[in-house]
């Protein structure tokens, strides 16, 4: 991956607001706010919302156009009366390959997202990333509308899309499709993981656990990776490990200390960690090619 300029130091204080301001109901007003309460005044706290908020543009690590690679926007998988909209990406020198899901965070299909789905694509898979606002007219290029919508997605909605992507792929490919999901995405990974005995592998970062109850219907190995100062998400590893081990189910987990959600995206400077976040894509890219080869 490529080198990051040094972060700036910011307050865990500060970082937890965010985290805070990114998923649950608080406006950007009451967010700015507080935040200039933080850092000493409103000026203060438009200079550091740069390293809050995702840059695009800073960490592309594939190129859309790379000649390595076939990419195209799909239409995918009827629900309703509509196509669902996804982002697919496959090598170029093309071959029964095996596929992954990609589940995007709580800002939908997004330019860093389709980065990712390259970096797939280039390890050796059929690779897509569904958008799961397609039902609700897409994602929108504004993220605080993104986020808005996803409170108007229910648990059916977003399980039919996943499940739709997995049967696409499996006409694709070479059969064999994992998923590979960030923080909301993440929880869809481990719902897809319940839901469909058919997916073969589950890489969830930083996402919400499948609740006891349901660990039962895991037939998929798992894979997750979790920030050690995310309080929020890691609140549930103790009950998802115990129910987990008494049903004889297969994980791995990896404790990332001294990092924050959302570690690997790469756009994000405040919460970006380098070192985590090449270890983790590493152990994801083996874990990867030892369930679906």
């Amino acid at each position: 991956m490529k080198p990051q300029p040094r972060q700036p130091a910011l307050s865990q204080e500060v970082i937890n607001l965010y985290d805070q301001y990114t998923h649950q109901p608080l406006s950007r007003r009451d967010f700015v706010e507080r935040l200039a309460r933080l850092v000493g005044g409103v000026a203060a706290a438009y200079a550091v919302l740069p390293l809050l908020e995702n840059n695009y543009a800073q960490a592309e690590q594939v190129a859309a156009g790379d000649s390595r690679l076939l990419a195209e926007d799909v239409r995918f998988g009827r629900r309703a009366d509509m196509l669902l909209n996804g982002y697919l990406v496959r090598p170029a020198a093309g071959g029964a390959l095996p596929a992954v899901v990609l589940i995007h965070e709580n800002r939908g299909l997004n330019p860093h997202i389709r980065d990712v789905a390259r970096r797939l694509a280039l390890a050796g898979y059929w690779v897509l990333a569904p958008d799961y606002l397609s039902p609700l007219g897409g994602t929108p290029a504004d993220e605080d509308k993104a986020r808005e919508l996803f409170g108007k997605l229910d648990a059916a909605m977003t399980a039919d899309v996943s499940q739709l992507a997995l049967l696409y792929l499996q006409a694709k490919g070479n059969g064999k499709v994992g998923a590979v999901g960030f923080c909301w995405g993440g929880g869809q990974v481990g719902q897809l993981a319940v839901q469909q005995p058919a997916l073969r592998a589950g890489v969830i970062y930083y996402g919400s656990h499948p609740a006891a109850a349901e660990v039962g219907r895991i037939q998929a190995p798992l894979l997750l990776h979790h920030a050690g100062l995310d309080e929020r998400i890691n609140a549930g590893i103790p009950a998802f490990e115990a129910a987990m081990q008494a049903a004889g189910k297969r994980y791995t987990l990896y404790l990332y200390p001294g990092v924050n959600h959302a570690f690997n995206n790469d756009t994000n400077t405040a919460r970006y960690d380098q070192g985590a976040a090449n270890l983790a894509w590493q152990r994801t890219l083996d874990f990867l090619q030892q369930q679906l080869s």
